[in-house]
């Protein structure tokens, strides 16, 4: 599996792109966002459905992609 993400090093998840396609990724979220709020509004319901999802896909794409995999991290040098 390709490497998008450098993981976080204490705590979980990951912290930036480090590859084109992690970059793409996230200029597409942010795009989706921004797009539900200037077309729907901040109080619509269809605006929070865009970002409950984009937030869903970014989350499960970056699970995917980061190097090592999401897991509890205590410093360690890897």
């Amino acid at each position: 599996m390709a490497e998008w993400f450098a993981p976080k090093r204490y705590g979980f998840c990951s912290i930036q792109p480090i590859a084109w396609q992690g970059w793409i990724v996230l200029l597409i979220y942010v795009a989706a966002v921004m797009g539900a709020f200037v077309m729907f509004g901040e109080r619509n319901a269809a605006t929070y459905a865009i970002v409950v999802i984009a937030t869903a896909i970014l989350l499960v794409v970056t699970a995917r992609t980061t190097r090592g995999g999401w897991r509890w991290r205590w410093g360690e040098r890897e």
